[in-house]
């Protein structure tokens, strides 16, 4: 069974429906997941905003958010996540923002991605994950494993 799968097995007995807020995967996640059969019962939408005029205006960040931490942040994934969570008939939204490379910085290095999901009535979790240089691909695929995995986590721990 793949992740998606798994998703959707996990939210469907709970009537959870999932949104997306996603920047270095460009979909990806979204895509992941309804590419499963059934998977309209759980998915709501998905957002994709790579600019950050667009996570302003899409997701509701912060331009001083951007400013101060940048688009890679725990900050800015929270502020997308929980935007998101606003803007749609959402549950759950899975969000991320990273470095799918080529290049980074020596603050920000190629394959660091920060996740956060956003429940109604939850804490929102935050998490970083530094990838590593696996090249653009491999780090895109990480993003929508590890952000899959997330959800998976949550729904399990759900009352």
């Amino acid at each position: 069974m793949s992740k998606a799968e798994t998703l959707l097995a996990r939210a469907l007995p709970l009537s959870v429906k999932i949104a997306t807020a996603e920047s270095c995967t460009g979909g990806l996640i979204a895509a992941a997941i309804t590419a499963v059969p059934g998977s309209s019962q759980i998915f709501d939408r998905g957002f994709v905003a790579y600019s950050n005029t667009a996570k302003e205006g899409v997701m509701g960040v912060a331009s001083a958010t951007l400013e101060n931490f940048g688009a890679v942040s725990m900050e800015a994934v929270r502020e997308m996540a929980e935007g998101v969570l606003r803007r749609s008939d959402a549950d759950m939204v899975i969000a991320e923002s990273g470095i799918s490379g080529p290049g980074g910085s020596e603050f920000k290095p190629e394959g660091r991605v920060c996740f956060a999901i956003a429940s109604v009535g939850e804490t929102t979790v935050t998490e970083q994950h530094d990838f590593g240089a696996l090249g653009r691909e491999n780090v895109r695929a990480a993003t929508v494993d590890h952000a899959l995995d997330m959800a998976i986590s949550m729904l399990q721990d759900a009352p």
